[in-house]
Protein backbone atom coordinates (compact mmCIF):
# COMPACT_ATOMS: atom_id res chain seq x y z
CA UNK A 1 0.00 0.00 0.00
CA UNK A 2 1.45 3.82 -1.25
CA UNK A 3 1.90 6.02 1.82
CA UNK A 4 -0.66 8.52 0.88
CA UNK A 5 -3.30 5.76 1.31
CA UNK A 6 -1.92 4.64 4.29
CA UNK A 7 -2.19 8.38 5.51
CA UNK A 8 -6.02 8.72 4.21
CA UNK A 9 -6.60 5.38 6.12
CA UNK A 10 -5.26 6.45 9.49
CA UNK A 11 -7.42 9.95 9.08
CA UNK A 12 -10.30 8.25 8.56
CA UNK A 13 -10.11 6.39 11.04
CA UNK A 14 -9.42 9.40 13.42
CA UNK A 15 -12.34 11.08 12.44
CA UNK A 16 -14.22 7.93 12.21
CA UNK A 17 -13.39 7.29 15.90
CA UNK A 18 -14.20 11.48 16.92
CA UNK A 19 -18.10 11.06 15.48
CA UNK A 20 -18.10 8.05 17.21
CA UNK A 21 -17.00 9.49 20.95
CA UNK A 22 -19.35 12.30 20.41
CA UNK A 23 -22.44 10.15 20.02
CA UNK A 24 -21.47 9.01 23.89
CA UNK A 25 -20.90 12.03 25.50
CA UNK A 26 -20.65 15.75 25.07
CA UNK A 27 -17.27 17.45 23.91
CA UNK A 28 -16.22 20.49 26.47
CA UNK A 29 -15.57 23.33 23.95
CA UNK A 30 -12.86 26.03 25.35
CA UNK A 31 -13.10 29.38 23.43
CA UNK A 32 -9.83 31.08 24.04
CA UNK A 33 -10.17 34.98 24.18
CA UNK A 34 -13.23 37.04 24.19
CA UNK A 35 -16.36 36.58 22.08
CA UNK A 36 -17.34 39.69 20.12
CA UNK A 37 -19.67 42.28 21.57
CA UNK A 38 -22.52 42.31 20.07
CA UNK A 39 -24.48 46.20 19.45
CA UNK A 40 -25.61 48.12 16.91
CA UNK A 41 -24.88 51.20 18.69
CA UNK A 42 -22.11 52.39 21.18
CA UNK A 43 -22.05 55.40 23.41
CA UNK A 44 -19.37 57.56 24.78
CA UNK A 45 -19.72 59.77 28.13
CA UNK A 46 -17.84 61.49 30.11
CA UNK A 47 -16.33 65.34 30.31
CA UNK A 48 -13.82 64.92 28.09
CA UNK A 49 -17.26 64.04 25.17
CA UNK A 50 -19.09 66.72 23.90
CA UNK A 51 -22.40 65.83 25.92
CA UNK A 52 -20.36 65.56 29.64
CA UNK A 53 -21.54 63.31 32.21
CA UNK A 54 -25.51 63.06 30.62
CA UNK A 55 -25.80 58.64 30.77
CA UNK A 56 -29.53 59.68 29.20
CA UNK A 57 -27.96 61.53 26.17
CA UNK A 58 -23.99 60.28 25.30
CA UNK A 59 -22.11 60.42 22.52
CA UNK A 60 -23.32 58.41 19.81
CA UNK A 61 -20.45 55.98 17.58
CA UNK A 62 -21.14 54.95 13.90
CA UNK A 63 -20.56 51.44 12.76
CA UNK A 64 -18.42 51.15 10.19
CA UNK A 65 -19.87 49.41 6.36
CA UNK A 66 -16.91 47.05 6.04
CA UNK A 67 -18.02 45.86 9.75
CA UNK A 68 -20.96 46.47 11.63
CA UNK A 69 -18.73 45.88 15.13
CA UNK A 70 -16.43 48.32 14.48
CA UNK A 71 -17.43 51.61 15.68
CA UNK A 72 -15.96 54.94 14.36
CA UNK A 73 -16.46 58.81 15.85
CA UNK A 74 -14.15 61.97 15.06
CA UNK A 75 -14.72 65.52 16.84
CA UNK A 76 -14.25 67.22 19.56
CA UNK A 77 -12.47 66.03 22.66
CA UNK A 78 -11.56 67.92 26.07
CA UNK A 79 -9.42 67.52 28.12
CA UNK A 80 -10.74 64.85 31.08
CA UNK A 81 -12.09 61.09 31.76
CA UNK A 82 -14.24 59.02 29.28
CA UNK A 83 -16.08 55.36 29.19
CA UNK A 84 -18.31 53.70 26.85
CA UNK A 85 -21.45 52.33 26.91
CA UNK A 86 -23.89 49.85 24.63
CA UNK A 87 -27.40 52.16 25.44
CA UNK A 88 -28.20 54.79 27.40
CA UNK A 89 -29.88 55.67 30.57
CA UNK A 90 -27.89 53.18 32.98
CA UNK A 91 -24.89 53.84 35.24
CA UNK A 92 -25.33 50.20 36.49
CA UNK A 93 -24.84 48.36 32.95
CA UNK A 94 -21.61 46.88 31.91
CA UNK A 95 -19.18 49.82 30.76
CA UNK A 96 -16.20 49.45 28.22
CA UNK A 97 -13.00 50.73 29.71
CA UNK A 98 -9.08 50.75 29.78
CA UNK A 99 -7.62 47.84 31.69
CA UNK A 100 -5.71 50.31 33.11
CA UNK A 101 -7.14 53.82 35.02
CA UNK A 102 -6.62 56.43 33.77
CA UNK A 103 -4.50 55.32 30.14
CA UNK A 104 -3.62 58.33 28.36
CA UNK A 105 -5.50 59.73 24.53
CA UNK A 106 -3.48 62.21 23.66
CA UNK A 107 -1.41 63.25 20.13
CA UNK A 108 0.86 60.17 20.84
CA UNK A 109 -1.36 57.60 18.27
CA UNK A 110 -3.19 54.64 19.65
CA UNK A 111 -3.26 50.97 17.80
CA UNK A 112 -4.41 48.02 18.80
CA UNK A 113 -5.09 48.94 22.92
CA UNK A 114 -7.00 46.41 24.05
CA UNK A 115 -9.71 47.34 26.21
CA UNK A 116 -12.09 45.61 29.06
CA UNK A 117 -16.04 45.66 29.89
CA UNK A 118 -18.09 45.28 32.85
CA UNK A 119 -19.88 46.59 34.82
CA UNK A 120 -19.16 48.29 39.00
CA UNK A 121 -15.75 48.83 40.17
CA UNK A 122 -13.23 49.38 39.27
CA UNK A 123 -14.51 52.56 37.69
CA UNK A 124 -11.92 52.69 35.20
CA UNK A 125 -11.47 55.24 32.53
CA UNK A 126 -9.49 56.73 29.63
CA UNK A 127 -7.97 60.04 30.53
CA UNK A 128 -7.55 62.78 27.30
CA UNK A 129 -4.46 64.22 27.96
CA UNK A 130 -5.04 67.25 25.61
CA UNK A 131 -8.22 69.34 24.45
CA UNK A 132 -8.66 68.68 20.49
CA UNK A 133 -10.00 67.10 17.33
CA UNK A 134 -9.62 63.25 17.73
CA UNK A 135 -10.73 60.30 15.42
CA UNK A 136 -11.43 56.90 17.55
CA UNK A 137 -12.16 53.53 16.67
CA UNK A 138 -13.53 50.70 18.92
CA UNK A 139 -13.54 47.23 17.30
CA UNK A 140 -16.02 45.30 19.38
CA UNK A 141 -15.40 42.04 17.51
CA UNK A 142 -11.30 41.94 18.64
CA UNK A 143 -11.45 43.69 21.82
CA UNK A 144 -9.26 46.75 20.61
CA UNK A 145 -9.05 50.59 20.16
CA UNK A 146 -7.33 53.17 17.85
CA UNK A 147 -6.96 56.63 18.72
CA UNK A 148 -5.60 59.62 16.78
CA UNK A 149 -5.26 63.50 17.02
CA UNK A 150 -5.42 65.43 13.96
CA UNK A 151 -6.03 69.01 15.26
CA UNK A 152 -6.82 71.80 17.58
CA UNK A 153 -10.28 71.68 18.71
CA UNK A 154 -12.69 72.94 16.21
CA UNK A 155 -14.62 76.43 17.05
CA UNK A 156 -18.10 76.09 18.22
CA UNK A 157 -21.06 75.75 15.98
CA UNK A 158 -23.08 78.92 16.96
CA UNK A 159 -26.86 78.52 16.35
CA UNK A 160 -29.30 80.52 18.03
CA UNK A 161 -30.64 78.40 21.35
CA UNK A 162 -34.22 78.50 21.83
CA UNK A 163 -35.39 78.67 25.03
CA UNK A 164 -38.37 80.26 27.47
CA UNK A 165 -36.01 79.95 30.70
CA UNK A 166 -32.51 80.43 31.70
CA UNK A 167 -30.66 80.33 35.20
CA UNK A 168 -27.99 81.23 37.02
CA UNK A 169 -25.92 79.02 39.35
CA UNK A 170 -22.92 78.50 41.34
CA UNK A 171 -21.94 79.95 45.04
CA UNK A 172 -21.74 83.54 43.15
CA UNK A 173 -25.34 83.71 42.68
CA UNK A 174 -27.41 85.47 45.27
CA UNK A 175 -30.17 82.43 45.38
CA UNK A 176 -29.14 78.69 46.43
CA UNK A 177 -25.74 78.66 45.46
CA UNK A 178 -25.35 75.58 44.03
CA UNK A 179 -28.64 74.11 44.49
CA UNK A 180 -29.61 73.12 40.78
CA UNK A 181 -33.27 72.32 41.76
CA UNK A 182 -33.67 76.06 42.55
CA UNK A 183 -31.36 78.20 40.72
CA UNK A 184 -31.89 82.02 40.59
CA UNK A 185 -34.00 82.72 37.01
CA UNK A 186 -32.73 85.73 34.12
CA UNK A 187 -35.69 87.69 33.39
CA UNK A 188 -36.47 87.22 29.14
CA UNK A 189 -36.48 90.42 27.57
CA UNK A 190 -36.97 89.23 24.09
CA UNK A 191 -36.49 86.18 22.30
CA UNK A 192 -32.66 85.12 22.43
CA UNK A 193 -31.70 88.29 25.47
CA UNK A 194 -31.82 87.58 28.84
CA UNK A 195 -30.93 89.79 31.62
CA UNK A 196 -30.24 89.63 34.98
CA UNK A 197 -29.38 92.68 37.47
CA UNK A 198 -28.66 92.15 41.11
CA UNK A 199 -26.47 90.95 43.62
CA UNK A 200 -23.27 88.66 42.72
CA UNK A 201 -21.29 86.93 45.63
CA UNK A 202 -17.56 86.60 44.75
CA UNK A 203 -17.73 82.81 43.43
CA UNK A 204 -18.04 81.30 40.78
CA UNK A 205 -20.92 80.82 38.21
CA UNK A 206 -22.48 79.18 35.16
CA UNK A 207 -26.42 79.15 33.29
CA UNK A 208 -29.00 76.20 32.20
CA UNK A 209 -32.03 76.61 30.79
CA UNK A 210 -33.87 74.67 33.19
CA UNK A 211 -33.43 73.36 36.62
CA UNK A 212 -32.84 69.96 38.07
CA UNK A 213 -29.88 68.40 35.94
CA UNK A 214 -26.43 68.61 36.40
CA UNK A 215 -25.70 66.36 32.97
CA UNK A 216 -27.34 69.17 30.78
CA UNK A 217 -25.49 71.36 28.41
CA UNK A 218 -24.11 74.67 30.55
CA UNK A 219 -23.85 78.10 29.31
CA UNK A 220 -19.72 78.69 30.31
CA UNK A 221 -16.90 80.02 29.18
CA UNK A 222 -14.85 78.45 26.83
CA UNK A 223 -12.25 78.48 29.06
CA UNK A 224 -11.88 78.10 32.76
CA UNK A 225 -12.22 81.06 35.48
CA UNK A 226 -12.60 83.84 33.17
CA UNK A 227 -13.18 86.47 35.50
CA UNK A 228 -16.16 88.83 36.22
CA UNK A 229 -15.05 92.10 38.33
CA UNK A 230 -16.15 96.20 38.22
CA UNK A 231 -14.38 96.29 35.11
CA UNK A 232 -16.38 94.02 33.37
CA UNK A 233 -16.28 90.50 31.87
CA UNK A 234 -12.50 89.06 30.30
CA UNK A 235 -14.32 87.38 27.31
CA UNK A 236 -17.84 88.03 26.43
CA UNK A 237 -17.84 84.42 24.26
CA UNK A 238 -19.94 81.67 25.49
CA UNK A 239 -20.21 78.10 24.83
CA UNK A 240 -23.00 75.94 25.15
CA UNK A 241 -21.75 72.33 26.21
CA UNK A 242 -22.08 69.59 29.09
CA UNK A 243 -17.91 69.56 29.05
CA UNK A 244 -15.26 70.57 30.26
CA UNK A 245 -16.74 72.58 33.41
CA UNK A 246 -15.77 76.08 32.69
CA UNK A 247 -17.27 78.32 35.13
CA UNK A 248 -17.26 82.48 35.17
CA UNK A 249 -14.91 83.21 38.65
CA UNK A 250 -16.75 86.71 40.06
CA UNK A 251 -13.46 88.36 41.61
CA UNK A 252 -15.60 91.25 42.89
CA UNK A 253 -18.74 91.27 44.38
CA UNK A 254 -21.64 93.61 43.95
CA UNK A 255 -24.32 94.72 41.81
CA UNK A 256 -24.04 93.80 38.23
CA UNK A 257 -26.43 93.58 34.96
CA UNK A 258 -25.50 90.13 32.87
CA UNK A 259 -27.06 90.28 29.28
CA UNK A 260 -26.91 86.74 27.34
CA UNK A 261 -27.51 86.77 23.62
CA UNK A 262 -28.25 83.34 23.04
CA UNK A 263 -28.11 84.15 19.21
CA UNK A 264 -24.40 85.16 18.94
CA UNK A 265 -23.14 83.64 22.05
CA UNK A 266 -22.39 86.46 23.98
CA UNK A 267 -22.37 87.62 27.64
CA UNK A 268 -22.17 90.92 28.70
CA UNK A 269 -21.46 92.27 32.73
CA UNK A 270 -22.04 95.70 33.61
CA UNK A 271 -20.77 96.42 37.68
CA UNK A 272 -23.74 98.84 38.54
CA UNK A 273 -22.73 99.22 41.91
CA UNK A 274 -21.13 98.17 46.11
CA UNK A 275 -23.01 95.46 47.97
CA UNK A 276 -25.20 96.56 50.34
CA UNK A 277 -26.07 93.99 53.04
CA UNK A 278 -29.61 93.32 53.50
CA UNK A 279 -31.18 95.20 56.30
CA UNK A 280 -33.26 92.36 57.80
CA UNK A 281 -32.26 89.53 59.00
CA UNK A 282 -34.62 85.75 59.63
CA UNK A 283 -34.22 83.87 62.73
CA UNK A 284 -35.53 79.89 62.91
CA UNK A 285 -35.86 77.35 64.79
CA UNK A 286 -37.67 75.16 67.17
CA UNK A 287 -36.35 78.08 69.95
CA UNK A 288 -38.24 80.95 68.08
CA UNK A 289 -42.67 81.24 68.17
CA UNK A 290 -42.18 80.00 64.15
CA UNK A 291 -40.60 77.09 64.29
CA UNK A 292 -38.93 75.75 61.36
CA UNK A 293 -41.38 78.15 59.21
CA UNK A 294 -40.04 80.96 57.12
CA UNK A 295 -43.87 82.27 56.63
CA UNK A 296 -43.24 82.77 60.49
CA UNK A 297 -40.16 83.72 60.72
CA UNK A 298 -38.85 86.00 63.20
CA UNK A 299 -37.61 89.40 61.53
CA UNK A 300 -35.12 91.12 62.60
CA UNK A 301 -34.62 94.66 61.67
CA UNK A 302 -31.00 96.31 61.50
CA UNK A 303 -30.40 99.37 63.65
CA UNK A 304 -30.91 102.65 62.15
CA UNK A 305 -27.16 104.06 62.55
CA UNK A 306 -25.64 100.82 61.83
CA UNK A 307 -26.61 98.30 59.03
CA UNK A 308 -24.12 95.40 60.52
CA UNK A 309 -26.25 95.03 63.92
CA UNK A 310 -29.23 93.52 64.46
CA UNK A 311 -30.89 93.30 67.79
CA UNK A 312 -34.24 91.39 68.69
CA UNK A 313 -36.08 91.44 72.53
CA UNK A 314 -38.82 88.65 72.62
CA UNK A 315 -39.13 85.17 74.39
CA UNK A 316 -37.28 82.02 73.33
CA UNK A 317 -38.51 78.31 73.80
CA UNK A 318 -36.19 75.45 74.74
CA UNK A 319 -34.77 74.20 71.50
CA UNK A 320 -32.49 75.51 68.76
CA UNK A 321 -32.27 78.51 66.14
CA UNK A 322 -30.23 80.27 63.85
CA UNK A 323 -30.55 83.39 61.60
CA UNK A 324 -30.53 83.73 57.39
CA UNK A 325 -30.44 87.06 54.96
CA UNK A 326 -32.75 85.18 53.14
CA UNK A 327 -35.89 83.14 53.36
CA UNK A 328 -34.27 79.76 52.13
CA UNK A 329 -33.04 76.95 53.62
CA UNK A 330 -30.14 76.41 51.05
CA UNK A 331 -28.74 80.16 51.74
CA UNK A 332 -25.78 80.54 54.32
CA UNK A 333 -26.99 80.83 57.56
CA UNK A 334 -25.21 83.03 60.77
CA UNK A 335 -24.55 80.07 63.26
CA UNK A 336 -21.91 79.91 66.04
CA UNK A 337 -18.52 79.25 65.07
CA UNK A 338 -18.63 75.71 66.40
CA UNK A 339 -21.16 73.17 67.56
CA UNK A 340 -22.79 72.95 71.63
CA UNK A 341 -23.37 76.67 71.90
CA UNK A 342 -25.86 77.07 74.26
CA UNK A 343 -28.08 80.26 75.60
CA UNK A 344 -29.19 80.10 79.15
CA UNK A 345 -29.49 82.91 82.08
CA UNK A 346 -26.21 83.13 82.09
CA UNK A 347 -25.87 84.49 78.59
CA UNK A 348 -23.97 82.59 75.18
CA UNK A 349 -21.55 80.18 76.01
CA UNK A 350 -19.48 81.62 73.08
CA UNK A 351 -19.96 84.76 71.24
CA UNK A 352 -18.03 84.09 68.15
CA UNK A 353 -20.05 83.29 65.01
CA UNK A 354 -19.60 82.20 61.15
CA UNK A 355 -21.59 82.95 58.34
CA UNK A 356 -22.13 79.68 55.96
CA UNK A 357 -24.17 77.18 55.08
CA UNK A 358 -22.03 74.01 56.65
CA UNK A 359 -21.81 72.49 59.01
CA UNK A 360 -25.46 72.84 60.33
CA UNK A 361 -24.19 74.11 63.61
CA UNK A 362 -27.12 75.82 65.84
CA UNK A 363 -27.54 77.79 69.18
CA UNK A 364 -29.09 75.83 71.56
CA UNK A 365 -31.27 77.52 73.93
CA UNK A 366 -31.33 75.65 77.77
CA UNK A 367 -33.45 77.93 79.67
CA UNK A 368 -36.92 79.40 78.02
CA UNK A 369 -37.77 82.83 78.53
CA UNK A 370 -37.33 86.50 77.52
CA UNK A 371 -34.07 87.29 76.09
CA UNK A 372 -32.35 90.59 74.31
CA UNK A 373 -30.00 88.89 71.38
CA UNK A 374 -27.79 91.07 69.57
CA UNK A 375 -26.18 89.99 65.96
CA UNK A 376 -23.08 92.07 64.75
CA UNK A 377 -22.72 91.15 61.48
CA UNK A 378 -19.37 93.22 61.33
CA UNK A 379 -17.35 91.76 64.25
CA UNK A 380 -19.17 88.57 63.29
CA UNK A 381 -20.23 88.24 67.15
CA UNK A 382 -23.59 87.29 68.90
CA UNK A 383 -24.36 88.15 72.41
CA UNK A 384 -27.37 86.85 74.33
CA UNK A 385 -29.01 88.59 77.46
CA UNK A 386 -31.64 87.04 79.75
CA UNK A 387 -34.17 89.43 80.86
CA UNK A 388 -36.91 87.60 82.74
CA UNK A 389 -39.88 85.31 82.20
CA UNK A 390 -40.85 81.48 82.69
CA UNK A 391 -40.97 79.52 80.10
CA UNK A 392 -44.52 78.91 78.87
CA UNK A 393 -45.84 75.91 77.65
CA UNK A 394 -46.28 75.63 73.68
CA UNK A 395 -49.10 73.02 72.86
CA UNK A 396 -47.94 69.70 71.61
CA UNK A 397 -49.28 68.33 68.20
CA UNK A 398 -49.95 65.08 67.20
CA UNK A 399 -50.49 63.68 63.57
CA UNK A 400 -50.75 60.64 61.76
CA UNK A 401 -52.96 58.31 59.87
CA UNK A 402 -53.66 56.99 63.47
CA UNK A 403 -55.48 59.94 64.72
CA UNK A 404 -58.89 61.48 63.95
CA UNK A 405 -57.36 64.67 61.58
CA UNK A 406 -55.18 62.19 59.78
CA UNK A 407 -52.05 64.00 58.68
CA UNK A 408 -54.01 67.40 58.35
CA UNK A 409 -51.68 70.05 60.32
CA UNK A 410 -54.89 71.74 60.55
CA UNK A 411 -56.33 69.41 62.05
CA UNK A 412 -53.58 67.93 64.21
CA UNK A 413 -54.95 66.46 67.89
CA UNK A 414 -53.31 68.73 70.72
CA UNK A 415 -51.68 67.41 73.58
CA UNK A 416 -52.38 69.55 77.05
CA UNK A 417 -49.66 70.45 79.08
CA UNK A 418 -49.44 69.11 82.71
CA UNK A 419 -49.58 71.31 85.29
CA UNK A 420 -46.73 71.33 87.29
CA UNK A 421 -44.67 68.69 85.79
CA UNK A 422 -41.66 70.98 83.22
CA UNK A 423 -42.27 69.08 79.74
CA UNK A 424 -44.78 66.62 80.28
CA UNK A 425 -47.90 66.12 78.00
CA UNK A 426 -50.80 63.95 78.24
CA UNK A 427 -53.89 63.10 75.95
CA UNK A 428 -56.68 60.48 76.47
CA UNK A 429 -58.27 59.77 73.23
CA UNK A 430 -59.24 57.02 70.40
CA UNK A 431 -56.37 55.85 68.26
CA UNK A 432 -56.92 53.53 65.27
CA UNK A 433 -54.72 51.35 63.35
CA UNK A 434 -51.80 52.91 61.78
CA UNK A 435 -48.80 55.61 62.49
CA UNK A 436 -48.30 59.07 64.35
CA UNK A 437 -45.31 61.31 65.36
CA UNK A 438 -45.61 64.70 67.74
CA UNK A 439 -43.48 68.11 67.05
CA UNK A 440 -44.36 71.74 68.65
CA UNK A 441 -44.87 73.19 64.94
CA UNK A 442 -47.41 72.58 62.34
CA UNK A 443 -44.83 72.01 60.04
CA UNK A 444 -43.89 69.13 58.36
CA UNK A 445 -40.33 70.14 58.07
CA UNK A 446 -39.91 71.06 61.76
CA UNK A 447 -38.34 68.82 64.50
CA UNK A 448 -40.86 65.83 65.36
CA UNK A 449 -40.90 63.95 68.83
CA UNK A 450 -40.75 60.20 67.40
CA UNK A 451 -39.55 56.71 68.21
CA UNK A 452 -35.72 55.98 68.63
CA UNK A 453 -36.39 53.10 66.57
CA UNK A 454 -38.43 51.51 63.84
CA UNK A 455 -41.06 49.13 64.78
CA UNK A 456 -42.15 50.92 67.85
CA UNK A 457 -45.65 49.76 68.41
CA UNK A 458 -48.46 50.72 70.34
CA UNK A 459 -51.11 48.28 71.72
CA UNK A 460 -53.17 46.64 73.95
CA UNK A 461 -50.05 45.83 76.08
CA UNK A 462 -48.61 49.48 75.86
CA UNK A 463 -45.57 51.06 73.56
CA UNK A 464 -42.70 48.48 72.73
CA UNK A 465 -39.84 50.69 73.78
CA UNK A 466 -40.43 54.13 76.34
CA UNK A 467 -37.50 55.64 74.52
CA UNK A 468 -38.16 58.57 72.08
CA UNK A 469 -35.80 61.10 70.08
CA UNK A 470 -36.47 64.85 68.99
CA UNK A 471 -35.40 65.77 65.51
CA UNK A 472 -36.40 66.73 62.02
CA UNK A 473 -36.03 64.82 58.94
CA UNK A 474 -34.94 60.77 58.01
CA UNK A 475 -35.26 58.76 59.75
CA UNK A 476 -38.83 59.06 59.88
CA UNK A 477 -40.03 57.05 62.89
CA UNK A 478 -43.22 56.97 63.77
CA UNK A 479 -45.30 54.96 66.28
CA UNK A 480 -47.04 52.25 64.86
CA UNK A 481 -50.49 51.61 66.52
CA UNK A 482 -51.71 47.79 66.26
CA UNK A 483 -54.59 47.98 68.39
CA UNK A 484 -57.78 50.20 67.47
CA UNK A 485 -59.25 51.63 70.87
CA UNK A 486 -58.72 54.63 73.78
CA UNK A 487 -55.40 55.07 75.21
CA UNK A 488 -54.08 57.40 77.67
CA UNK A 489 -50.35 58.54 76.50
CA UNK A 490 -48.09 60.49 78.11
CA UNK A 491 -44.94 62.12 76.61
CA UNK A 492 -41.98 63.60 78.40
CA UNK A 493 -40.14 66.25 76.60
CA UNK A 494 -37.63 66.90 78.82
CA UNK A 495 -36.84 63.43 79.54
CA UNK A 496 -37.51 62.32 75.99
CA UNK A 497 -39.76 59.19 77.24
CA UNK A 498 -43.27 58.49 76.51
CA UNK A 499 -45.61 55.78 78.32
CA UNK A 500 -49.32 54.16 76.29
CA UNK A 501 -52.01 52.83 78.75
CA UNK A 502 -54.97 51.23 77.33
CA UNK A 503 -58.25 52.21 78.76
CA UNK A 504 -60.83 50.11 76.52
Amino acid sequence: MKLKSIIYTLTGLAMATAFSGCDGEKDLIIIDGNLPIKTSTLYMVGDATPNGWSIDAPTPFQPTEEDPLVFEWEGNLNAGEMKLCLTPGSWDAPFIRPVNNGEEIGKTAISGAVFTMHAGDPDNKWRVAEAGVYQLSFNLRDWTMDASYLREQDGPQIEPIETETLYLVGDASPLNEWNIDNPTPVEKRSQYEFVYEGVLYAGELKACLKPGDWNASFIRPATPDVKISENGIEDNSFIFTAGPDNKWKVETPGIYRLTFNLKDWTVAAEYTGEFKPASKLYMIGEATKGGWSWDAATEIVADAANDNLFVWEGELARGTFKAAREKDFGAPFYRPASSGVTVSKSGVSANNMVFTTEPDDQWEVTEAGNYRLTFNTESMTFEAVYLDGEEQAKPLYMIGSATAGGWSLDDATVLTAVSGKDGVYIWTGTLKQGEFKCSFEKDFGAAFYRPSAENCTVSKSGVSAADMIYRAGDPDYKWNVVDEGKYEITLDTKGLTISVKYID
